[in-house]
């Protein structure tokens, strides 16, 4: 396993919804290093400040983690396929 694994989703569902890192920062009230650190999985959000990330940006809290179980290799194609097509 990679020893820098991105956990977090952030900077896609950010790029998704069309809202950049200094405006999550100012959401929350963090450092926009702190903001930018989680973005590129230096660091990770706690628990509840995943939740706060979350309910800022209008998700389920499931959509910015990476699931930890492996999806079989045709799920993801289709789901490549969908996304590129």
């Amino acid at each position: 396993m990679p020893e820098n694994k991105d956990i977090n989703r952030l900077k896609v569902v950010l790029a998704e919804k069309k809202r950049t890192n200094k405006w999550l920062s100012e959401q929350l009230g963090k450092d926009q290093a702190t903001v930018s650190k989680w973005c590129t999985n230096n660091a990770q959000p706690s628990l509840e400040m995943l939740l706060k990330i979350a309910e800022v940006l209008d998700v389920d809290v499931k959509e910015l983690l990476h699931s930890s179980k492996e999806e079989p290799m045709y799920i993801r194609i289709s789901k490549e396929m969908t996304i590129e097509g």
